[in-house]
C-alpha cells in the first residue's frame, strides 16, 4: 500500500496505466510543486489568449463600426447576443466533469485561433462578422468554466485565492494585451483586420503550447476536496475507492442552490463595471473625454496592469491570512467610492493621468473583491460536492453571461447618445478641423451663400458663357441704352432710309418739311411721333453708339432674360467675383460640408447628452456593487483569520489521523 502510494506521489505512471497522448491527458497522481506550477501557468496563458481573442474588437471599435456599416446599437446588441450564446457554451462546459477539461480547452484554442487569424478578418459585412465572432464567444463561454475548473483541480484550498488570482489575471491580461498591442500598432492608417490577425497568430502559438503541455487530474483525484497540499497522499489513497458515477448523479439538482445562485448573480452584477470597460471603454474615453483612440488604449494599459497586479497580490494575502470575505467587502466599498468619483468626472475636462489613475484605482478594488470571491465560490461549490466543480462553475458562467446579455441590451437605451458619436463623431470632428476656414467663411457670408443656392442656374449660366458675359460687360453702356431707347431704335431700324437722310442734317432747322413729315409719320405720327423724334435728336450720340455695335449686341439677344437678371443682381455677382477663391474651396469641400450639415447637429446634441447618460449607467454599476456586498455572508469561509487558522489545524489533525488509520504513515 505504502509503496503504491509513494509511486503515485512521485508522478510516475502506475503499471497498467496509460501514458500521455494528444487525447489522453490524465494524471493518475497529484503532481509535485514544479509540474503543478507549469500546469497552472499553461492554464493562465490559455485564458489570456482566449480573452485576448474575445476582446480584441474593443481596440478598433471606432474603426470597425463605420467600415462594416454597424450602428452602435447594432454592435451592442450583437455583443449582447454573443454573451447569451456564450452562456450556453458555459452550460455545455459543465460536461467537463464527465468528459474532462483539457481536451475541451485545447480544441477550443485551435478553433478560436483559426477563426481570429483568418476567418474574422476576411469578413466584409456586419452580419458575417457577427456570426464569426459568435464562434469565439461560444468557446470563451466553455473556457470560462473549464479553465477555472483546471485551476481548482491543481490548487488546494490553502492556496486557492492565489491560484484564482492568477486565473482572473487571464481576462484582465487579455484586456491589457489588447490595449498594449492597440496603443503600439494602431495608427491613422491602421485597418481593423490587422489587429485580429496579430491576435489570431498569438492564439495559435498558445494552442501549440497547450497541445503538448496541458494535463488534467483523473476524475478519482479531482473529485475530492483538497484543503492543503499535505492531503496529497490521502486523496490518492482515497481515489481507489471513489464511485465516480455516484458522485456525478443529478449534477444540476446538487448545484442549483441558493448560496451558489445568489453569489453568482452578485459577482456578475459587480463585474458590470469591468464588462463596460472592456466593451465600451474606448468609446467612452474617445467620445466623452475626447482622447484619441491610441490614448484611450493607453489608459486601458494602466487600468488592466493595475488590475492584474492587484489580483495576484490580493490572492497571496488572502491565502496568507486564510480569509476571503473581508477582502470582498473592502473591494466592493472601494469600487463604489471610486466609481462615484468617476461619475462626477464625466462631462468635465480631465487630464490623461487623472483618468488613468482613477480607472486603475477602480480596477484594483475590483481585484480585491473578485479574486477572493473566486476562491470562496469554488470552496462553496466544493462544500456541496467537489466532484461537480465544473457544474457549479457552469452555473456561474451561465448566470454571468445572461446578466451581461441583459446589461448590453440596456446600455444603448441608457446611453443612446453613443450611436451618433460613434458613427459620425470622429468624421464630424475631422471635417470640422480640416475645413475650418471654409466653415468660417460660410458662417460670415450667409446672404451670399443663400444667393448661390437660390440662383444656381443663373450662376451656372454666367460660368458657362464667359464670352457672352464679357461682351455684355464691355458694351454694358450700349446695352443699357439699347434697352432705354428701344422704341427709338425700333423706328430707326424699320425706316433706315429716312433716318439716314435725317442724319445728314446737323441743323434741324434745315431739314426739308417733307422729310420731316415722313419721319414724323414713321415714328407714329402726332404727339407720339414728335416725342420719339425729339428723343432721337436729343440722344443722338447714345443711339448712334448702340447702332455702331449692333452686331455685338445682336449676339446677346438670345440671352436677354439671363443678362437682365444678372444686371439686377450686379452687387451679388460682384461679391461672387471678389470671393471666387473662397467659393471654389467651398465647392471642393461640398461633400464634407453637406456631411457636417446632415450629421453635425446630432453629434453636437449627443455630445451634450452623453456625459449625463454615462453617469446614469455608472450609478447603476455602483448600485450593483452594493448588492454584491449584501451577498458576501452567504458564501463559505471565515471572517476571522484566527478562526480560519483553527479550522486548518483541525483539518490537518483529521488528515493525520485518517492517514494513520490507513497505515499511510
Amino acid at each position: 500500500m505504502t509503496t503504491s502510494v509513494t509511486d503515485r506521489v512521485s508522478g510516475e505512471t502506475p503499471k497498467g496505466g496509460s501514458g500521455f497522448s494528444l487525447t489522453n491527458r490524465r494524471l493518475e497522481s497529484y503532481p509535485e510543486f514544479g509540474p503543478r506550477m507549469v500546469q497552472l501557468a499553461i492554464v493562465v496563458l490559455v485564458t489570456i489568449a482566449l480573452y485576448y481573442e474575445l476582446y480584441v474588437g474593443g481596440s478598433v471599435t471606432t474603426i470597425l463600426l463605420p467600415k462594416l456599416g454597424m450602428s452602435f446599437t447594432f454592435y451592442v446588441t450583437a455583443l449582447a447576443f454573443g454573451n447569451l450564446i456564450g452562456a450556453f457554451g458555459s452550460l455545455a462546459a459543465g460536461l467537463s466533469d464527465r468528459l474532462g477539461r483539457a481536451n475541451i480547452v485545447v480544441a477550443g484554442l485551435l478553433i478560436t485561433g483559426l477563426a481570429t487569424a483568418f476567418v474574422i478578418p476576411s469578413m466584409t459585412s456586419k452580419w458575417s462578422f457577427v456570426i464569426a465572432t459568435y464562434l469565439v464567444g461560444i468557446v470563451e463561454g466553455i473556457a470560462l468554466v473549464a479553465t477555472p475548473a483546471l485551476i481548482r483541480d491543481f490548487s488546494p484550498q490553502t492556496g486557492r485565492a492565489t491560484a484564482m488570482g492568477l486565473w482572473t489575471t487571464g481576462p484582465v491580461l487579455g484586456s491589457l494585451v489588447v490595449s498594449v498591442v492597440g496603443s503600439t500598432t494602431i495608427t491613422a492608417t491602421t485597418q481593423w483586420p490587422y489587429e485580429y490577425r496579430i491576435c489570431g497568430i498569438v492564439g495559435l502559438v498558445i494552442f501549440v503550447i497547450a497541445l503538448f503541455g496541458l494535463r488534467e487530474l483523473s476524475p478519482n483525484l479531482r473529485d475530492q476536496l483538497m484543503v492543503s497540499v499535505k492531503d496529497r497522499v490521502l486523496i490518492e489513497a482515497r481515489a481507489k475507492g471513489i464511485d465516480i458515477e455516484a458522485s456525478l448523479k443529478n449534477p444540476w439538482r446538487q448545484m442549483l442552490k441558493a448560496d451558489i445562485i445568489i453569489s453568482a448573480v452578485a459577482v456578475s452584477i459587480l463585474l458590470l463595471i469591468y464588462y463596460t470597460a472592456v466593451a465600451f471603454g474606448t468609446v467612452l474615453l474617445t467620445t466623452v473625454f475626447g482622447f484619441s483612440l491610441k490614448n484611450a488604449n493607453g489608459i486601458a494599459n494602466w487600468q488592466w496592469a493595475a488590475n492584474a497586479i492587484a489580483l495576484i497580490l490580493v490572492g497571496i494575502i488572502s491565502d496568507k491570512v486564510r480569509v476571503r470575505k473581508p477582502f470582498m467587502i473592502v473591494g466592493g466599498i472601494g469600487a463604489i467610492i471610486l466609481t462615484i468619483v468617476f461619475i462626477f468626472k464625466l462631462g468635465h475636462t480631465n487630464s490623461y493621468y487623472e483618468i488613468a489613475f482613477l480607472l486603475a484605482g477602480i480596477s484594483i478594488f475590483l481585484a480585491f473583491a473578485y479574486a477572493p470571491w473566486m476562491a470562496s465560490f469554488t470552496e462553496t461549490v466544493e462544500a456541496r460536492n467537489p466532484a461537480l466543480t465544473a457544474t457549479g462553475l457552469a452555473v456561474w458562467g451561465w448566470i454571468l453571461r445572461v446578466i451581461v446579455f441583459v446589461a448590453f441590451l440596456v446600455v444603448p437605451a441608457v446611453v443612446n447618445s453613443a450611436t451618433p458619436l460613434v458613427e459620425y463623431g470622429a468624421q464630424v470632428q475631422a471635417y470640422a478641423t480640416q475645413d475650418q476656414s471654409q466653415l468660417a467663411f460660410a458662417a460670415s457670408h450667409g446672404p451670399l451663400l443663400a444667393f448661390v443656392q437660390s440662383h444656381g442656374s443663373l450662376i451656372a449660366f454666367a460660368q458657362s458663357h464667359p464670352t457672352i458675359i464679357q461682351t455684355a460687360t464691355t458694351y454694358s453702356a450700349q446695352l443699357a441704352d439699347a434697352q432705354k431707347f428701344a422704341p427709338e431704335l425700333a423706328v430707326i431700324e424699320a425706316h433706315p432710309a429716312i433716318f439716314t437722310q435725317l442724319a445728314g442734317y446737323s441743323n434741324p432747322a434745315t431739314i426739308p418739311p417733307a422729310l420731316l413729315s415722313q419721319a414724323l409719320t414713321a415714328a407714329g405720327g402726332g404727339a407720339k411721333g414728335g416725342a420719339i423724334l425729339a428723343s432721337i435728336s436729343a440722344n443722338k450720340a447714345a443711339i448712334e453708339g448702340v447702332i455702331a455695335v449692333a452686331s455685338q449686341l445682336q449676339s446677346l439677344a438670345p440671352y436677354a432674360t439671363q443678362l437682365k437678371a444678372i444686371a439686377a443682381n450686379a452687387t451679388q455677382f460682384q461679391a461672387l467675383s471678389a470671393n471666387a477663391s473662397e467659393l471654389g474651396a467651398l465647392q471642393k469641400a461640398s461633400s464634407q460640408l453637406n456631411f457636417l450639415k446632415l450629421h453635425a447637429p446630432a453629434v453636437q446634441s449627443a455630445a451634450k447628452q452623453s456625459p449625463k447618460q454615462w453617469q446614469t449607467w455608472y450609478w447603476i454599476c455602483a448600485a450593483a456593487c452594493v448588492l454584491f456586498l449584501a451577498s458576501v455572508p452567504l458564501m463559505r469561509g471565515r471572517w476571522s483569520p484566527k478562526k480560519a487558522k483553527e479550522d486548518e489545524d483541525a483539518h490537518e489533525a483529521m488528515v493525520a489521523k485518517e492517514m494513520e488509520n490507513l497505515h499511510l504513515v
